[in-house]
C-alpha cells in the first residue's frame, strides 16, 4: 500500500501481483525487451516484499535471478513509473529466500555412496560427442527440478556418464548448498531393496529417497527384470518429480532398449530428456589426452604420440586414459626418458597389439578419419541409416578400407554393419566414378588418404 508517497511494508499477494504485472507491462510497453525474452526472464518470478527501501523479487529459476540483476535499470525504471519514485530491486532465489538446514550431508543406511569432488564440468572435456549431454547437464544443475526431470544419459561404459552425473551433484551443492542429494547405482538400489524388505523398513527406504532434492541414479539398467525394485523405483520416482525434485540418471541404453524394464518406468523416463554419449572423435580424445598429461606432471611427450593414442585407443575415455598411464609408466620404469618419441610409443604397446588387432586397429583408424571429417560417428557409419550425409561417408570409408587394406569384399562388408559384398562393391564402384567426374571429390578422398598415411 502506498501512503502520502511512501511505501510501508507490502506483502499483501494480489496487491504485489498487480504492482509485478504493471511492470512487467511498463517494459513490454517500452519496447525494452522482446516478449519471448521478457517471459523468459521472468518466468517463475513475483514480488517477495516490498517497501521503500527495496523491492524483493522472489525467482524460482537462478537464470531469472542473474538476468533480473543484470537489467536491474530497465527494472527500476519500471518501477519509478509505476510507484512513483525511484526504489532498487534485489532478486533472491527461492532457495535464498528460504534457506534450508544445513544438513546437505546424509545419514542413511542404504545411499553410502558419496559424490567424486574431481568429477567437476571444469574438469570435463566437451566435444562434438558430448556437448549435448554436458550441456543438458549444466541446465538441469543450474535449476534443479525444474528443466529437464528425469535427465536421462545413456552411452557405452567408459564415455564419461558418471563424471557427469556428479559434476550435476557437485554444481548444485554449490550453488544450493541446503540441497540434499543423493547418488546411488543401480546395483545399490536393488540391493536397498532387497535388503529393506528382509528387515522390513521398506517404509523408511523410501522415506529416506522422498526427502531427497536430488537423485542421482548410475547404471539404471541393474534394476531391470526386478518386479519389486520396479514397484519401489516407480514410487520414489512419482513422490520427487511430482515435488519438483530433479532427478538424473545413466544407463548403457536407451530407455526403450533395457529388455526387463516395465513400460510404465520406461514412459516415465521418456517424459524428461534422453542425450546419448559417444565415443569420442579424434579432436576430443586428443583434448582429453592433452589435460590427463597437464596433471600428470612435466613429461615431454610429442604430438604425434598423442595423435597415434587419439587414433588407435578412442573406443571410450578409459581406454585413452589407460593407453596414456601405460606409456607414462612405460617411459619412467622400463625405458626411462624425459621426452616421449614415437619410438617409445610403440615399444610401450607391442605387447597389446597383435597382428590381428593391427588389422582391426587400421580399420577403425580409417572409420575414424572419415567420421572426424565428415562430422558424423561411427555407429551411424555401421547403421541402416541411408540418408545422403551418412550414405556417402560409408561409400567412401569402405573404398578407403578396401584401398588401404586390399581386403575381401565379404570382410569388409562385416567389418561395416554385416553388409552384403555386393554393397561394398558396389559401394567402391561409384567412388571411383565419382573421383573421375568431380573435383571436389577427388581432393576430398585425396585429403581424407593424406590424413590416414599420417
Amino acid at each position: 500500500m502506498m501512503m502520502q508517497g511512501v511505501i510501508i511494508m507490502v506483502t499483501n499477494e494480489f496487491y504485489l501481483a498487480d504492482v509485478w504485472n504493471k511492470i512487467l507491462s511498463y517494459i513490454r510497453n517500452k519496447g525494452k525487451m522482446g516478449d519471448s525474452v521478457l517471459g523468459a526472464i521472468t518466468n517463475g518470478t513475483k514480488i517477495y516484499s516490498l517497501d521503500e527501501a527495496q523491492m524483493v523479487v522472489q525467482c524460482e529459476l537462478f537464470l531469472s535471478k542473474v538476468t533480473i540483476q543484470q537489467t536491474s535499470k530497465e527494472f527500476e525504471e519500471a518501477i519509478e513509473a509505476v510507484l512513483g519514485r525511484h526504489i532498487p530491486i534485489v532478486a533472491l532465489t527461492v532457495e535464498q529466500l528460504f534457506p534450508k538446514h544445513p544438513e546437505a550431508l546424509i545419514n542413511s543406511d542404504f545411499i553410502k555412496q558419496k559424490l567424486d569432488s574431481e568429477m567437476t564440468f571444469e574438469s570435463f572435456v566437451v566435444g562434438r560427442s558430448n556437448i549435448q549431454a554436458q550441456v543438458s547437464s549444466l541446465t538441469v544443475a543450474s535449476n534443479p527440478g525444474l528443466a529437464y526431470n528425469p535427465l536421462f544419459i545413456y552411452g557405452n561404459s567408459g564415455l564419461g556418464k558418471t563424471h557427469l552425473l556428479n559434476a550435476i551433484g557437485n554444481k548444485i551443492r554449490m550453488l544450493y548448498p541446503g540441497y540434499r542429494i543423493g547418488i546411488i547405482s543401480g546395483l545399490d538400489f536393488v540391493q536397498g531393496v532387497a535388503d529393506s524388505i528382509k528387515t522390513h523398513t521398506i517404509d523408511s527406504f523410501k522415506r529416506e529417497f522422498y526427502d531427497l532434492d536430488v537423485l542421482l541414479v548410475d547404471d539404471i539398467q541393474f534394476i531391470a527384470g526386478k518386479e519389486k525394485t520396479h514397484e519401489v523405483f516407480f514410487s520414489v520416482f512419482n513422490e520427487l518429480v511430482n515435488n519438483r525434485k530433479q532427478i538424473c540418471i545413466t544407463s548403457d541404453r536407451m530407455p526403450k532398449d533395457i529388455k526387463g524394464l516395465e513400460d510404465r518406468i520406461i514412459s516415465r523416463f521418456n517424459q524428461g530428456l534422453n542425450v546419448n554419449i559417444e565415443a569420442p572423435e579424434y579432436e576430443t580424445s586428443l583434448n582429453i589426452l592433452k589435460k590427463k598429461l597437464a596433471s600428470s606432471g612435466n613429461t615431454q611427450i610429442d604430438e604425434d604420440v598423442l595423435s597415434y593414442i587419439a587414433t588407435n585407443f578412442s573406443q571410450d575415455v578409459r581406454q585413452l586414459e589407460g593407453a596414456l598411464n601405460r606409456l607414462l609408466f612405460y617411459s619412467i620404469d622400463f625405458c626411462p626418458v624425459d621426452h616421449i618419441t614415437i619410438k617409445v610409443a610403440m615399444e610401450a604397446f607391442k605387447d597389446q597389439i597383435s597382428e590381428d588387432v593391427g588389422t582391426e586397429m587400421s580399420i577403425n583408424t580409417i572409420k575414424k578419419v572419415v567420421c572426424d571429417y565428415y562430422g558424423i560417428n561411427k555407429n551411424q557409419l555401421n547403421s541402416k541409416i541411408r540418408t545422403k550425409n551418412i550414405a556417402i561417408p560409408r561409400q567412401i570409408a569402405m573404398y578407403l578400407v578396401r584401398k588401404f587394406l586390399d581386403m575381401p569384399y565379404k570382410d569388409i562388408g562385416n567389418s561395416f554393419g554385416k553388409r552384403d559384398h555386393s554393397t561394398v562393391i558396389n559401394a567402391c564402384e561409384r567412388v571411383e566414378e565419382n573421383i573421375k567426374k568431380d573435383p571436389a571429390y577427388a581432393m576430398a578422398i585425396n585429403a581424407l588418404e593424406e590424413m590416414i598415411k599420417k
